[in-house]
This record gives structure tokens, sequence and C-alpha cells, in this order.
């Protein structure tokens, strides 16, 4: 059995849009997701039903990382729930249970409501989920934000993105692409890169906060 000693984990559902009328992303999601640092993975993400997937992290900043390869695809409605589980851990999120899977269902349901296709609830919080008071709503408002923000980055500006996220100069960026270093720079303007990484670092320190917060 797996189990950390977490006080507040994060759950992750993602269910496939129009999955009747496309391929079956959740291959693909499960080998980009494998791909992720796994040391705030505490049950991997696997599919649970039909084309949904799901998986129990440790860290916000886990959760964000996953929910960019997520959005990237374009595919996904995503669900997060923060809370309790049950404890000791089985081997599988299937198997698993507690007030975070219970409130990333009702995200899940949530997310269909905005264009990006997410949305976040604390099962220990008992303010309405439209309240600004309410700390995971804080952190969705971020994520949305940032979840926008990537929805408008182009399969280029992802290129040079990933280049100086692997922690290349933009002239090395530029190198690898074989651009000039001024259109190298262009790209990373236009796909927001400097803004993404902020957003991507607010989302994760507001969504930390919440889950702090709700322990309280």
């Amino acid at each position: 059995m797996k189990d950390k000693g977490l006080m507040t984990p994060f759950v992750v559902t993602a269910d496939q849009r129009r999955s009747r009328r496309g391929a079956d992303a959740v291959p693909a999601a499960l080998d980009a997701l494998a791909a992720l640092p796994q040391q705030d993975v505490l049950l991997g993400f696997e599919r649970t039903a039909g084309d949904e997937i799901q998986g129990l992290l440790s860290s916000a900043h886990a959760v964000v990382a996953t929910l960019q390869v997520l959005l990237r695809q374009g595919q996904w409605r995503i669900g997060i729930g923060v809370g309790p589980v049950e404890r000791p851990l089985p081997d599988s999120t299937r198997a698993a249970r507690g007030g975070a899977y219970l409130a990333a269902r009702e995200a899940i349901e949530a997310a269909r409501g905005n264009p990006v296709g997410l949305a976040v609830r604390d099962s220990r919080e008992d303010l309405p989920a439209e309240d600004p008071g309410r700390a995971g709503w804080q952190a969705e408002t971020a994520l949305l934000l940032w979840g926008y923000l990537l929805s408008r980055r182009s399969p280029e500006g992802w290129e040079v993105c990933d280049l100086l996220d692997r922690g290349l100069t933009n002239r090395a960026a530029a190198a690898g692409l074989g651009i000039s270093p001024s259109a190298a720079s262009q790209r990373a303007a236009r796909a927001a890169y400097s803004e993404g990484r902020r957003g991507a670092a607010l989302a994760a320190e507001l969504l930390a906060r919440a889950a702090t917060e709700g322990a309280q």
C-alpha cells in the first residue's frame, strides 16, 4: 500500500470531450502524464471508466504540471478535488475513496459550464461555489485565466516554450528550432511564455493555500 501521510491530497479527474466522435485520447494522455516527475504522485493516473482518467497527487505544483499536459491536448474536461482520502491508500486510484474524490466528481460537472473546461471543488468548504471568499474559488479563477492563456498558444509557440522550459537560452532555443534568435523571441512573446510561467506559479500557490486553509 502507498501512503505518504499526506493531510490534504488533490484528486484530478479528466473526462474526454466529444469522445464518441473522436479517437480514444486516453493512451496518449497517460503516456504524457507518466513522463512527468512522479515524486508527488500518490496514485498514478489510470483509466477509471470509459474515456475518463484519474490520479491522486500530493502537491499543487504537480497538479499544475498535470493540467498543463491535459490543457495542451485540448480534449479534456478536468475536475480538481481537494479534501481527505481514506487511509491506508490502495494500490490503484480506482479503489480509493474519500472527500477529495467526491469533490473531483462535483468539479467535473461544474467544468461543463466554462470554455476552459476546468473547475476546483473542496469537500471541506461550506461556502457557495461562486463565493470569492472561498479559497477554492480563488485557485479556480487563477487556473481558468492561465488555462485560457494556454488555449491560445500555437504549436510553434509550444515548441519554443518547451525548449525554454528545459532551461535553454533564447539563442539555444532558436538554434534548436532552426530560426533566428529574434524569431524565437517573437514566438515566445506571442505564446505569452513569461506570463504563462507566472500564471502557473500563481495558480499553484493559490491551490496550495486553498488546501492549507481548508485544513485549519
